[in-house]
C-alpha cells in the first residue's frame, strides 16, 4: 500500500502537503476506506490520524466524519462534517449530519437540517436520504403518521435500479407499520424487497414476518 490507491482527485487535494506528509495521510485514508465496513473503529482511528496531519484539507475532514459516523461517534462525526462543509462548501453530507443529530437525541435539530436550502441541490439519492432521516426524526418525536405522510413522494414509484429506491420504500413501509397501517406496510415491504437487488435491507424478512402475523 502506497497511498496511490486513492482517486486522483483526492491525491490532488493532498498535494498541498509536503511529500512525506502527503504520503502518510494518503496511506491512512486508504486504510480508512478499506476498513469502513468491517472495522469502523479502526477506520476511525486511521481517519483521525490523517486528520491530525491534515486538518485543513476538506477530503480528510470528510473521511474523519464518515468514519466517526459509522463507528457511532456522532458528536465527533458532526464536528468533522461541519468542518468539511466549511472548507469545501459541499452539502453532500447534510443527511449524515442530520442523522448524527438523531443519534445524539436531538430530532428537532435533525428536522432543522432537513430544511436547509442546500438540500434542494443534492442529487436524488441525497434528497431521498434526507427524507428518510427526517421521517426518522419525526418518529423519534412520536409522530408516526406524519413520518409516513412525509415519505409519500413520487420517487416511491421510481423504476430506477438504484439502492435509494429500496431504502425509501422500506422507510415508508416501516413508518406505515408504526402508524398501525399493517396491510399497506406489507404491500410496501414487498415493493421494497422487489427493488432491493443487493440485499441491503431486510425487506424480504419483514414480508415473511408480516405475512405470517396476518395469517
Amino acid at each position: 500500500m502506497t497511498g496511490r490507491e486513492l482517486d486522483q482527485e483526492i491525491r490532488d487535494e493532498l498535494s498541498a502537503l509536503s511529500g512525506p506528509a502527503a504520503a502518510a495521510v494518503a496511506r491512512h485514508l486508504v486504510m480508512a476506506q478499506r476498513l469502513l465496513e468491517d472495522d469502523p473503529q479502526q477506520a476511525y482511528e486511521h481517519a483521525m490520524a490523517a486528520r491530525r496531519r491534515a486538518g485543513r484539507i476538506g477530503v480528510v475532514r470528510e473521511a474523519a466524519g464518515v468514519a466517526a459516523y459509522l463507528a457511532g461517534k456522532y458528536a465527533d462525526a458532526l464536528a468533522e462534517l461541519r468542518a468539511a462543509r466549511r472548507i469545501t462548501g459541499s452539502a453532500e453530507y447534510l443527511p449524515m449530519m442530520a442523522d448524527c443529530e438523531r443519534g445524539l437525541g436531538r430530532p428537532r435539530r435533525a428536522l432543522d437540517l432537513s430544511h436547509d436550502p442546500a438540500v434542494t441541490a443534492l442529487d436524488t439519492a441525497g434528497r431521498v436520504e434526507m427524507l428518510i432521516v427526517a421521517a426518522g426524526a419525526r418518529r423519534d418525536l412520536g409522530e408516526d403518521e406524519a413520518a409516513a405522510v412525509s415519505l409519500q413522494v413520487p420517487e416511491l414509484r421510481s423504476t430506477a435500479r438504484a439502492e435509494w429506491v429500496a431504502r425509501l420504500r422500506y422507510a415508508y413501509a416501516d413508518a406505515l407499520l408504526a402508524a398501525g397501517r399493517d396491510k399497506e406496510a406489507l404491500r410496501w415491504f414487498m415493493r421494497a424487497a422487489d427493488a432491493d437487488l443487493e440485499g441491503e435491507t431486510d425487506a424480504a424478512e419483514r414480508v415473511a414476518e408480516l405475512s405470517h402475523d396476518n395469517g
